[in-house]
């Protein structure tokens, strides 16, 4: 590392500069064809985001993989403002993990970035037999070059929190990041700051369990998990568990705040509608406290008698100071003030579609919001299908990017009809000045009229970087 941050390497030299960088013209999803009766290969496709663009709101470029039901999920890079005083370092390599398949595709988003092609494919045997892990989820670059991705389970389809690192140029498997006999229970997204030497991962479920819906019976036998597990960043020893219990059942995306020298975050858990804060105690220890819960509605006319809002994706804005998050089921979008991090305050709701629209089967009986059942959204003449879900926020707060699949499995459980359709991306125009959401009625991208049929679209990722893959040391 430079020991003065010139510019000369990818990214930003902090998070408020970030804040500062350029309009997004271009981003990268993956979509989705597994599960949906279509017999094609998922593919990376890029969308025009610039209205000044004659292609504005348009897919330019798809890479199609060579391989059939990958479930290609979330991605990250080789490269962020981790290295950013490194002039040897560049941005130029998308890395997609496959979760079912267990393929890492390494894609050359550098050469021409409106029309990525394949650069390398690392196979999931090398992966199995070089690190006994599978399902790969997030990818992290690291300031030392490697590239670190945490896998959500082993070979035979139970749930293990492990993390596979690649070599930065070559992209080979190097081998395990965490010691051996570390490995969590259960594994799925990670964050790591290492000004306090720490890292933080969190649990999903048995790929096993998953893999085609979801049973809340096996919630029950244990298959699911509820904690959050603390690393330590140079030892690689995990230090602490901590349980969330009932309230915090799987804790999905997590999120330290983006100044380096913070020592909090928060985490977003699906069963029970509720977000923890994790901070670190005066001991040194960590601990967390749940600060937001989203109460689940007494209903009719679905599949049990009570529904959860299910938090699915949330992010952080680069100022710290919004928080965002998904309710998959319920529909709604929610925007929070987290300047008092312990006590967030609503300060902007919006509904995107889900389960309980006015004109469907389903009807409300009892919420404790005391909220009326939604119309359903029509955005450019489409009624949206599904509901929001992963979230992308651009580098000055202002514009929020939003996608309706979560994953096939379950989209095809809870929202059959978006595997007919296919899922859309929106945007939504953010109040950064006292919060506040409303949505562009301009921009629609419908995945519904894909080349080769309706695809399910999911996490988006800019070129330059974002505030759900840049890390700051």
């Amino acid at each position: 590392m430079a020991t003065k941050c010139t510019g000369c390497g990818p990214g930003y030299k902090s998070p408020l500069d970030a804040m500062k960088g350029p309009r997004e013209e271009i981003v990268y999803l993956p979509c989705i064809y597994r599960n949906t009766g279509i017999q094609k290969p998922d593919y990376l496709a890029t969308v025009d985001v610039d209205p000044k663009s004659p292609t504005y709101c348009q897919v330019i470029h798809r890479l199609p993989m060579p391989n059939l039901n990958d479930e290609l999920h979330h991605s990250g890079w080789n490269a962020c403002s981790s290295c950013f005083g490194d002039s040897s370092k560049k941005r130029n390599r998308l890395i997609l993990p496959s979760l079912i398949s267990s393929r890492v595709y390494i894609v050359d988003t550098g050469t021409d970035p409106r029309a990525p092609q394949m650069h390398k494919i690392v196979e999931p045997t090398d992966i199995f037999w070089k690190t006994g892990l599978a399902n790969p989820h997030t990818t992290h670059c690291l300031g030392n070059g490697q590239i670190m991705i945490s896998s959500i389970g082993d070979p035979s389809g139970n749930g293990k929190g492990g993390f596979i690192l690649l070599d930065g140029k070559t992209f080979e498997v190097v081998g395990n990041w965490e010691l051996p006999g570390e490995a969590a229970p259960f594994g799925y997204d990670f964050w790591y700051q290492p000004r306090h030497n720490v890292m933080m991962s969190t649990e999903w479920g048995a790929p096993k369990a998953l893999a085609y819906g979801f049973n809340l019976e096996h919630v029950k036998e244990g298959l699911y998990g509820s904690k959050i597990h603390v690393w330590d960043w140079t030892t690689h020893k995990r230090l602490q568990s901590l349980d969330l219990g009932e309230e915090g059942a799987i804790p999905l995306e997590i999120r330290f705040l983006h100044d380096p020298a913070a020592t909090e975050g928060y985490v977003g858990c699906a069963l029970q509608g509720t977000v923890f804060r994790f901070y670190r105690t005066p001991k040194g220890e960590w601990a967390a406290e749940k600060v937001i819960h989203v109460p689940s509605k007494k209903v009719e006319g679905w599949a049990l008698p009570v529904m959860p809002s299910l938090i699915t994706d949330i992010l952080i804005s680069l100022d710290d100071r919004f928080l965002y998050f998904s309710n998959w089921l319920h529909g709604d979008i929610r925007q929070y003030d987290i300047t008092n991090r312990r006590n967030p305050r609503l300060a902007g709701q919006l509904f995107l579609g889900g389960s309980i629209l006015n004109d469907g089967p389903v009807k409300v009986l009892e919420d404790p919001e005391n909220q009326s059942q939604p119309p359903p959204r029509i955005i450019k003449g489409k009624r949206i299908p599904g509901s929001p879900q992963m979230l992308q926020l651009s580098l000055d707060g202002k514009r929020l990017y939003v996608t309706t699949s979560l994953y096939s499995g379950w989209d095809k459980q809870f929202y059959p009809e978006m595997i007919k359709e296919g899922s859309v991306m929106m945007q939504i125009d953010v109040n950064t000045a006292n919060g506040g959401l409303k949505v562009n009625k301009n921009f629609l991208v419908d995945f519904g009229k894909e080349p080769n049929g309706p695809a399910l679209a999911h996490e988006l990722r800019y070129p330059g970087g974002d505030c759900t893959s840049d890390i700051w040391l």
